[in-house]
């Protein structure tokens, strides 16, 4: 099957209708991915995800009654809120997937409230209405709860019945989309200079830099000059979705392009530039991987600090501020440096100057670097699922020891005589009311339940011979130091430092 997006050819100029783009919105494992798997099954551009999660934004193109929809699937974890919230902004429709078997969940509502404020007219997906304890009224009534009123209970909203599994309601789907895409119909210049949004980059260790590409007005085309706000660069090659190389990319088209110096950042828009000077002068460009930290770290605290590197600018994003948000009431995660590719020898070298840990999300360890980081005793971790990454962050938060120097109070005396009195010392004699009283403890002196000051034991004796304890009901004598003069009837509090070891919880 192939996209009608071929209509546009170098011929094409002017104002025309573009196709519009879909959003998909909805809770984790409610059905979105099978969902866009079933309508684009003849593209079989779908691959596993790990652990069966959506973890990228991902675009492409269908075809269906010869027009074209270009949908966008995002993340359903409450991590990729960011993504999700950012795939509404560029979207014409969305799509909300809810389970008919669970109803409304966090995230579809959250889906809402980002559909709602994107101002995108919404269509209902009531997926899993293949499943027996499927409950298609109850759903209904839990969306009317958070003012999505479908037709089919007084209000505007379509709502369409699917199941991924049995292919059910997915024509019906599409032509709902279609409808209101008509109803909407969204124009564009094919004369005006290109521009449009970043959907996802990642490093290939082959290529350099790639860059998926939404293109929302003009056209991209081979040799054009291209600039975000982090990166810039010419396009040196241009694919469709499929990977088939393209001349030109025009509205609502996902390109991936490659040609970029730096990897762009995930949601910045971009233009075409008559030159690479007109780019650098536009932009400031802030290069993506350097280190980042969201939070203030109090002076002083316990820090976990990790080299975060991964496959994609959109993991990046999601994961350093998933991360910095782990609670850090006693552990506080600091980002020494983050990046998109595989984990090298600067990442070692880094990680070593810094005494961090290094934490890949699905990527590969240079072999020299691998080698490198057992050479110098560095901790590499790599992950495929989001889930286990962080629950292991958290593990080492657990782990992570907090020494503190604590004072421990031992015991009080009674001072029953005073023996000998020198320039800065004193010879006394007492009886321990409370607790103990240890050879190396300080002291406080008190007379009248007033602080004078502190001092310190030279000396211990108990019947006139050297000892290190003193228990309470003991008389002894204490060789003092200290420039508090004291005196017969004073009190003196006893007490030591001590290095306190807690485990403290992430």
């Amino acid at each position: 099957m192939a996209t009608s997006n071929t209509q546009h050819t170098d011929a094409d100029h002017g104002i025309q209708t573009r196709p519009p783009v879909v959003v998909v919105l909805g809770h984790v494992d409610h059905g979105k991915s099978s969902l866009l798997e079933a309508i684009r099954e003849d593209f079989k551009i779908t691959s596993k995800e790990s652990g069966g999660i959506t973890q990228h934004m991902g675009a492409y193109v269908v075809e269906y009654q010869g027009k074209s929809i270009t949908f966008l699937d995002t993340p359903g974890h409450e991590a990729f809120s960011a993504m999700r919230e950012r795939g509404a902004n560029v979207a014409d429709i969305a799509v909300l997937v809810v389970a008919a078997d669970e109803g409304v969940k966090p995230q579809t509502k959250e889906a809402i409230g980002q559909a709602k404020k994107a101002g995108l007219p919404l269509i209902v997906a009531l997926n899993k209405m293949d499943k027996p304890e499927a409950n298609p009224e109850r759903t209904k009534q839990e969306l009317a709860q958070e003012e999505i009123f479908v037709e089919s209970f007084g209000g505007k909203v379509p709502c369409i019945e699917t199941s991924a599994t049995a292919k059910k309601g997915i024509s019906e789907l599409l032509e709902m989309i279609l409808l209101m895409a008509d109803l909407e119909r969204k124009s564009v210049d094919l004369d005006k200079v290109g521009e449009g949004v970043v959907i996802e980059s990642s490093m290939s260790a082959r290529r350099g830099p790639l860059a998926t590409l939404l293109v929302q007005n003009g056209s991209v085309r081979i040799g054009d000059v291209v600039g975000t706000r982090s990166a810039m660069g010419k396009v040196r090659t241009l694919q469709d979705f499929q990977g088939e190389s393209l001349a030109a990319g025009f509205p609502a088209m996902p390109v991936l392009i490659v040609g970029f110096e730096e990897c762009p950042q995930v949601g910045e828009t971009f233009g075409v530039f008559e030159s690479e000077e007109a780019a650098r002068a536009q932009f400031v460009v802030s290069p993506l991987g350097r280190p980042t930290q969201a939070i203030d770290i109090p002076q002083g605290a316990k820090t976990l600090d990790l080299v975060l590197k991964v496959d994609v600018a959109g993991s990046l994003e999601v994961l350093e501020s998933t991360l910095l948000l782990l609670p850090q009431e006693n552990v506080f995660v600091r980002l020494v440096g983050t990046g998109v590719g595989v984990i090298g020898d600067k990442d070692v070298r880094l990680a070593q100057g810094t005494h961090a840990r290094i934490i890949g999300f699905r990527v590969q360890t240079d072999p020299t670097a691998g080698d490198l980081a057992q050479r110098e005793g560095i901790v590499i971790e790599t992950f495929d699922v989001i889930y286990d990454l962080i629950q292991r962050v958290r593990t080492w938060m657990e782990q992570e020891i907090v020494q503190e120097l604590v004072t421990v109070d031992l015991g009080t005396l009674s001072v029953l005589a005073v023996f000998r009195t020198e320039k800065s010392r004193q010879i006394i004699g007492g009886k321990v009311t409370e607790g103990e009283v240890r050879k190396k403890s300080q002291m406080k002196i008190f007379r009248s339940e007033a602080e004078l000051g502190t001092g310190k034991i030279i000396n211990l004796q108990k019947d006139k011979k050297d000892t290190e304890v003193v228990q309470k009901g003991e008389e002894c004598g204490i060789l003092y130091e200290g420039p508090v003069k004291i005196q017969q009837g004073d009190v003196i509090k006893f007490s030591i430092q001590e290095l306190s070891i807690r485990k403290v919880s992430g």
